[in-house]
């Protein structure tokens, strides 16, 4: 498998960002289960205290795929599908990003802005303060809704993956996998 991506698919880096982040973002949804539940289940006695310290794992990761992204922004994949596929694709891929940004943002928004100070597995960044900041509170309370709309366009973007295996029978879906070509 090649390092960088090629024309043809994705790379091996492309590919560890994407995996691992996926993972990530999927132990993070579990925590909004967790959230939902007022932390009565297991997933909020496991996972729920890992919520900021993957949040902002998640935020540096993201920071380093845009960059690698940039950077291998010539040797992308080309998009399949009709232009107008093509600009759903785009603008979902967006708006994904956008939210990959904004919600561990808001998230440490939330907590600095709160008192709650800022940690990161184990390591403290921000201490606890009895002082609170406004402003940090109000964009910081952005973090929920955020999360309904990344859901959503997560679930999106999983649909798009498999309409593309299941129905237009192409390989967007394995260029994105450790498969050289084919079907899953």
């Amino acid at each position: 498998m090649a390092f960088h991506d090629t024309p043809r698919r994705y790379g091996a880096v492309s590919l560890l960002f994407h995996w691992t982040m996926a993972l990530l973002i999927i132990l993070q949804f579990m925590a909004l289960g967790g959230y939902i539940n007022d932390g009565e289940h297991w997933i909020g006695n496991t996972i729920v205290p890992w919520h900021t310290d993957i949040g902002l794992l998640l935020l540096i990761l993201v920071s380093l795929r845009i960059l690698w992204m940039l950077g291998q922004r010539e040797r992308r994949p080309e998009l399949h599908g009709r232009h107008a596929m093509q600009l759903m694709a785009k603008g979902g891929h967006f708006l994904l990003y956008v939210c990959m940004v904004l919600m561990p943002v808001t998230g440490i928004l939330l907590m600095v802005g709160g008192g709650h100070g800022l940690g990161f597995f184990g390591i403290q960044l921000v201490a606890e303060s009895e002082r609170e900041i406004p402003w940090a509170i109000a964009l910081g309370e952005w973090h929920a809704q955020i999360s309904w709309l990344f859901v959503a366009l997560v679930l999106g973007h999983l649909g798009a993956a498999l309409y593309h295996h299941f129905v237009m029978h192409d390989d967007t879906l394995s260029r994105m996998t450790a498969r050289r070509s084919g079907h899953l």
